[in-house]
């Protein structure tokens, strides 16, 4: 795709908003730093509180062509917009790649290929939205329900998995003829911008789509401005508790319904009679998968004691296996993400803990600024902060119980309830701790990280409440009304 302010690569782009079908720069930019090697990768664009409304206007007056688009035309344009995702894959990983410091197996191999599969489901539904004939029980009263979209969707998304969350958080509204404004973070907006991208290029009207992202010092005006906007009807939310609080707080006052999917403290439990090989390989995947940077990361391993020793030895090697030690330690996108990860181990170890594996040394150069290798914490209990807190690093507490019901308790022993995993070689086993842990989702012999397009995603407690993906994330973007008629 030609860029119209700079090369692919230079320093010297300015990352655009794209405002009612067309990409727009603005005198105030921010810097886009690489956190692999705090290089400067590219210039972007920040949107005033006129941009943002500019963006809520143009959705608003799209809106009333959208809805009534048929849904052969919104199929058309998601199976396109899937093509495009395919071919400008390498582009789109190396985006990611470079903005948030994601491996390749994270980027390319897992978000990029599940974004086009997220947008081939729905154009698969889009003819699937379907009201309801009621009898009434009055004779010769019936009633007709309705599924209507709502207007103007607010989606508001992070960088940890942009194309997925960024994605997910547009196409579900526009799939049910709402239109939409998509914030991005500033830590990953070329990531952003190339949603809007994709849509512009496979047909989509200009105004139902509206990317934009601003800097940090914006975000409150920001982000108020749309939220009280009187043409947003609907917000979606991805990201930290407490800033989903601060969302959720603004949406009600506005009294606008909201759609949350918020941060997690999985726990794998691993039984004693797991296959322990296997069940380790998956939990250090779950634990240090884009450094631990998602909102599904395993950040408690729960072992029965009978089992803990060998365990404990297959998840060291698994470990690394993944991040052998001569190789470069794993990035997390921002210097705050280590420092927040080597405090929670430091209390914890003050308090009583022991290093499993890895090294809280902060005098490690590799490791001090947007760097740190796996640390694997044992014995950590109540009264420490890593115990409760989500660490969102590469930091994982391995703690030994000795029951399954003291697993299970430990495990809900949490404000969220996003995501967990279970490991043992009973089926029926595997569906009764599954079934006690309260959570959005369980994963039997496999790791906490798991989203398709299929599946229903979401949390309970302060992990959210609603639904993204298949059928369930459409429903979230419909409104019934009921009309009733007398014969």
């Amino acid at each position: 795709m030609a860029e119209t302010n700079g090369t692919y690569g230079s320093s010297a782009y300015n990352v655009p908003l794209w405002i009612n079908g067309k990409e727009v720069t603005t005198p105030t930019t921010f810097d886009v730093i690489s956190p692999s090697n705090s290089k400067l990768l590219w210039h972007c664009s920040s949107a005033s509180t006129d941009d943002a409304t500019a963006a809520v206007e143009a959705a608003q007056k799209a809106f009333e062509s959208w809805r009534k688009t048929k849904p052969v035309k919104v199929r058309e344009i998601f199976l396109k917009a899937a093509e495009i995702i395919d071919r400008r894959a390498e582009e789109l990983g190396s985006y990611m790649e470079e903005e948030t410091g994601a491996p390749d197996i994270f980027a390319k191999r897992f978000n990029v290929p599940s974004t086009s599969e997220m947008v081939r489901d729905l154009a698969g539904r889009v003819s699937g939205i379907m009201g309801s004939i009621v009898n009434c029980a009055e004779d010769g009263t019936s009633a007709l329900v309705f599924k209507e979209p709502y207007g103007v969707v607010l989606g508001i998304a992070p960088w940890n998995a942009p194309y997925i969350l960024g994605m997910r958080a547009a196409a579900f509204a526009l799939a049910t003829g709402n239109t939409c404004v998509l914030k991005g973070s500033e830590l990953s907006p070329r990531c952003f911008w190339a949603i809007g991208s994709i849509f512009a290029e496979a047909g989509l009207p200009p105004g139902c789509l509206n990317v934009i992202y601003h800097r940090p010092q914006d975000a409150v005006a920001v982000t108020n401005t749309l939220i009280e906007h009187s043409a947003v009807k609907k917000v979606n939310f991805t990201g930290s508790t407490a800033v989903g609080s601060i969302i959720a707080s603004a949406a009600g006052k506005a009294l606008k319904p909201v759609l949350m999917e918020l941060g997690g403290k999985a726990s794998a439990i691993v039984l004693d009679d797991a296959n322990l090989e296997k069940a380790a390989f998956q939990c250090a995947l779950g634990a240090y998968l884009h450094a631990g940077q998602i909102c599904m990361s395993t950040e408690r391993i729960v072992v029965h004691e009978k089992v803990l020793p060998q365990f404990t030895e297959h998840l060291k090697a698994a470990v690394g296996n993944i991040y052998p030690s001569s190789g470069s330690a794993p990035n997390l996108v921002a210097k705050a993400g280590v420092e927040k990860n080597k405090k929670l181990v430091d209390d914890a170890v003050s308090k009583g803990a022991k290093l499993v594996m890895g090294s809280n040394d902060v005098a490690d150069a590799e490791d001090s600024k947007y760097r740190m290798r796996p640390i694997i914490v044992g014995g950590v209990k109540k009264g420490m902060d890593l115990y409760y807190t989500e660490s969102f690093g590469p930091t994982v507490s391995l703690i030994s119980v000795a029951s399954e019901e003291e697993a299970i308790d430990l495990a809900n022993d949490t404000e969220y309830g996003l995501s967990g995993s279970v490991f043992t070689e009973s089926l029926a086993r595997g569906i009764r701790v599954a079934k006690a842990i309260d959570s959005g989702a369980v994963h039997i012999n496999s790791m906490s990280v798991h989203d398709e397009a299929s599946l229903p995603h979401g949390g309970v407690k302060k992990s959210g409440w609603g639904r993204f993906n298949a059928s369930w994330g459409m429903e979230e973007f419909l409104k019934i009304k009921t009309v009733t008629y007398q014969e």
